[in-house]
């Protein structure tokens, strides 16, 4: 494996695009999402290192974080979460969910999803339990975590 070089500017620029004004996310007047995510480690960079993940993954709260204060704005039912993927990195995102002309996939519900599961070490100190519920479920060999606010949205 090529040695991870410009890690200083790499992670600069990921905390510059965790900001919510880089996404578009027009709810117009019948603004909806079928299933929108977005991937922060698109390239799997935390696969290399804990420590690499970690800082990923704490992007991915801020960014969340700022999404559930504009989705107060959509004025309509959501569901939105992060899913952490412990096999690869690069499969890690935050969807947003909504009813949709798409499908009749509204609410979804992920079947085997066990909320109050063990966390994860590498997520204890990140996660604060008081304001996210923390669910596990297994999917194909991979082990996923679901990262879900405690407030004004709909449970998966």
């Amino acid at each position: 494996m090529k040695k991870f070089r410009g890690k200083k500017r790499y992670f600069q620029n990921l905390w510059r695009e965790t900001k919510v004004e880089q996404f578009d996310l027009d709810f117009g007047k019948e603004g909806w999402f079928d299933l929108w995510h977005t991937h922060l480690d698109f390239y799997g960079f935390g696969n290399k290192r804990l420590r690499i993940r970690r800082e990923h993954i704490k992007a991915y709260i801020a960014l969340f974080y700022d999404l559930l204060e504009e989705l107060q704005t959509l004025g309509k039912p959501y569901q939105s979460w992060i899913e952490i993927v412990d096999e690869d990195t690069s499969l890690d995102a935050i969807y947003i969910h909504t009813p949709n002309p798409n499908a009749d996939n509204f609410p979804l519900k992920i079947e085997n999803l066990k909320w109050n599961c063990n966390v994860p070490k590498y997520l204890k100190d990140i996660i604060d339990l008081k304001d996210f519920n923390v669910g596990h479920y297994k999917w194909e060999s991979y082990n996923s975590y679901i990262i879900q606010s405690k407030n004004n949205e709909l449970e998966l």
